[in-house]
């Protein structure tokens, strides 16, 4: 297999839920850093290879796959050691659902192209960005602790690594940058703890890949 190359941004939680999939499943690979802060996702040349200008985009196999989930999905067929998803069916949806809580239904309202056009477009003030973020974020730990606390372990589902963790930590990432309480929420941070002391989440941490590509 040639070695794969990761179109990624090291703040975005998309692109964060990749770095640990690849990391978990053991594919070395390369990055392109596409800052985001910038602008760089609406040059031409990035939007040729991606129509939506986003990150992640993974180039693998001869393919551009987009879409953390899907990218996800994919290395989990694809390598199928350790697993991303039980193989049972009930407990496949129970992890797909507290995965797609957080990429669904939290961060789409809450990533940076949201941000700015609040901020921007619309005028709106940073106290105010600041409540729409906490607000939205919060509805949705609130369900997912609900959701993932009846059948978590050292993880959020068990003890072994999931889709779900892979979707959580950098959700909890951003929450502690924006200032958004986690402490109500004991079985997201267990899962959290458990994986910061885990390789694979570890070497994926922003912080790490901010020393490879320092923030302006």
């Amino acid at each position: 297999m040639t070695r794969p190359l990761l179109h990624d941004y090291f703040r975005s939680s998309a692109a964060y839920r990749v770095r640990i999939a690849l990391n978990l499943k053991g594919i070395a690979y390369d990055r392109h850093s596409v800052n985001l802060a910038e602008g760089a996702q609406k040059d031409p040349a990035y939007r040729a290879l991606n129509p939506q200008g986003f990150v992640p985009m993974l180039e693998i196999d001869g393919l551009k796959l987009t879409q953390s989930l899907a990218i996800a999905v994919y290395l989990d067929q694809k390598f199928p050691d350790p697993p991303l998803m039980p193989r049972e069916p009930a407990d496949g949806a129970h992890v797909r659902a507290l995965a797609m809580t957080v990429a669904c239904d939290i961060h789409p309202l809450n990533n940076l192209r949201v941000l700015k056009y609040l901020g921007g477009t619309l005028g709106v003030s940073q106290a105010q960005s600041d409540a729409w973020y906490a607000h939205w974020v919060t509805e949705g730990l609130v369900a997912l602790e609900a959701l993932a606390a009846p059948r978590a372990g050292a993880f959020l589902f068990g003890d072994e690594p999931s889709l779900a963790d892979v979707c959580l930590v950098p959700q909890l990432y951003n929450a502690r940058r924006f200032a958004v309480p986690i402490a109500p929420y004991p079985a997201l941070r267990r899962a959290d703890e458990s994986a910061s002391a885990h390789p694979a989440f570890a070497a994926a941490h922003p912080d790490l890949i901010a020393q490879q590509d320092p923030a302006p």
